[in-house]
């Protein structure tokens, strides 16, 4: 399963790296993760017009887009649209952060499950 990884690197900026969540086989015609230890979750909503500045994770995280669609932006100015169905796991909790803003007029609704 394809997800999105927000980090810091040595330069104290954050970056994007493209990461597989390893599936195994379970019962016929299905796959799994192993279990992630996490803390809770929490839903939020978020207006399209969200324009934050650059802030850092609050903790490590795994973010699902459920509807809208929102953009991060890290240091060198690379930015990615994440929609419905799409995982980041951000780690960014340190450096300059990223940006987050908001794409089109559609409120935007994610879960956040902080990990252990």
């Amino acid at each position: 399963m394809k997800a999105t990884r927000l980090f810091t690197g040595p330069d104290g900026e954050s970056h994007f790296e493209d990461i597989d969540i390893k599936l195994d086989p379970f019962d016929e015609g299905e796959l799994r993760s192993g279990l992630i230890p996490a803390t809770g979750i929490l839903f939020r909503e978020t207006k399209g017009s969200i324009d934050q500045t650059f802030h850092n994770a609050p903790r490590r995280q795994y973010v699902i887009t459920l509807r809208g669609k929102g953009e991060i932006e890290v240091g060198d100015g690379t930015k990615r649209q994440f929609g419905p169905g799409d995982v980041m796991l951000a780690e960014d909790v340190t450096g300059r952060g990223h940006i987050t803003r908001g794409v089109g007029r559609e409120t935007r609704v994610s879960i956040f499950i902080p990990l252990k």
